[in-house]
């Protein structure tokens, strides 16, 4: 191993002035003006359409975000219309309800109907109710 570093220590270094081929220009082997211009012009582009990318990727997730938003507070109103017991949507009656002939509110409909119990308050049985 020693004697492996006193032969690369030793060894001569290269001719400081380098030199082409014998029938090669400095034209042949540098990419020149044009190779600079396509190469500033694919980086700018490469960036271009990084930004345009991000810009896309940022507007998804932002619409995303307030369609879940949208659909969390839609939840929220359901399950608060379900908690309410006793009422039910507005203008669903049922049947005897409607045109008995009875006089009075709604508290006498249940005598005129044969005892059933049509009445919109809230007794519990009536499904999800409103404010």
């Amino acid at each position: 191993m020693h004697h492996l570093l006193i032969a690369l220590a030793t060894t001569p270094a290269p001719s400081p002035t380098p030199s082409l081929r014998p029938g090669l220009s400095e034209d042949q082997v540098t990419p020149g003006m044009w190779g600079f211009i396509m190469t500033a012009f694919f980086v700018l582009a490469t960036t271009l359409l990084i930004v345009d990318m991000v810009r896309r990727i940022r507007r998804v997730r932002y619409r995303a975000q307030v369609e879940e938003e949208r659909l969390a507070t839609l939840q929220a109103e359901e399950q608060a219309r379900q908690e309410l017991p006793g009422s039910s949507a507005p203008g669903t009656q049922t049947s005897g309800a409607q045109g008995s002939g009875s006089q009075g509110g709604p508290d006498t409909q249940g005598a005129h109907d044969g005892g059933a119990d049509v009445r919109t308050e809230s007794n519990g049985d009536e499904g999800p109710g409103r404010r």
